[in-house]
């Protein structure tokens, strides 16, 4: 029973991290579409590199700040000590950047991902949601979302101030709670156009753990990557949006890429379970 647990855990943890893949592939099939991302993501990307750059130059004065005590030590353990703590500095920052930019790029580029996610709704097929954020809803989202990061990149610091294994813990645990504060974001737009009540969202994302869990985990990973998240943040929208509709019909798996506008995918339709394989010809 463990066994079939894990291994179902497995599958939607990958699942999660395929609708991320199919929203990448659709860089292919709709390039135009999801090019429109690429403006806010950039501009949130310029402004958060204002910050992390000189951050980074000054990481060696502010260890040596907060290490007073360690003047008297021997040059290589003064020298370790300091390396390490400005690496879990590090990655505390990269976390709060992470859902900073999101928070950004959603915010200034609300126009661009409105209709990145609703060509996306369009190319799955089915009844397509009317339902809208509005603007203060939208800015409320982003100051909780940066909120949220700071709160976790402190969590990382101080995990990382444990010894010998504080610096693994702090990062995976950092990419773990960012990635899943992430999901919640990214697949609020689809939710709130279903007037999915935040009960229900709730319930969702929790019966659907792994699968929200691989979907943002892969996606911030993906935003760590030098210029990842400028490229990354249309996909994660799109793949998002295949996220919350595979949550909503509680299928084990999400949809597959669209290719034809016409394929009912939708999980209000009755042929939603029998998803159309995409079409080579």
């Amino acid at each position: 029973m463990q066994r079939r647990t894990l291994g179902s855990m497995i599958r939607e943890f990958r699942a999660g991290v395929g609708a991320l893949l199919r929203g990448f592939a659709m860089w292919r099939s709709h390039p135009r579409l999801l090019a429109l991302g690429l403006i806010p993501a950039i501009l949130a990307f310029a402004v958060l590199l204002a910050v992390l750059v000189p951050f980074g130059f000054a990481l060696g004065p502010i260890t040596a700040w907060m290490t007073p005590f360690a003047e008297a030590w021997a040059d290589g353990w003064r020298d370790a000590l300091r390396i390490a703590l400005g690496a879990v500095l590090f990655v505390a920052a990269a976390v709060l950047s992470g859902l900073t930019f999101s928070a950004l790029a959603l915010t200034i580029g609300d126009p661009f991902y409105q209709r990145i996610w609703r060509g996306t709704e369009r190319a799955l097929g089915g009844e397509e949601p009317r339902g809208d954020i509005g603007f203060w809803a939208t800015i409320g989202e982003g100051l909780r979302l940066i909120v949220l990061g700071a709160l976790i990149a402190l969590l990382t610091l101080l995990l990382g101030l444990i010894p010998v294994v504080g610096g693994p813990l702090a990062a995976i645990t950092g990419v773990v709670l960012s990635g899943r504060v992430l999901a919640r974001e990214l697949t609020a737009r689809a939710f709130d156009a279903r007037g999915v009540t935040a009960e229900e969202r709730a319930r969702l994302l929790r019966g659907g753990r792994a699968r929200v869990l691989g979907f943002g985990i892969a996606t911030q990973l993906c935003f760590l990557a030098p210029f990842g998240a400028v490229v990354t943040m249309p996909a994660a929208v799109a793949g998002s949006t295949m996220l919350a509709r595979s949550l909503l019909s509680h299928g084990p798996t999400v949809p597959r890429t669209p290719t034809d506008p016409r394929t009912p995918t939708d999980p209000r339709s009755p042929r939603a379970e029998e998803p159309t394989e995409p079409s080579h010809a």
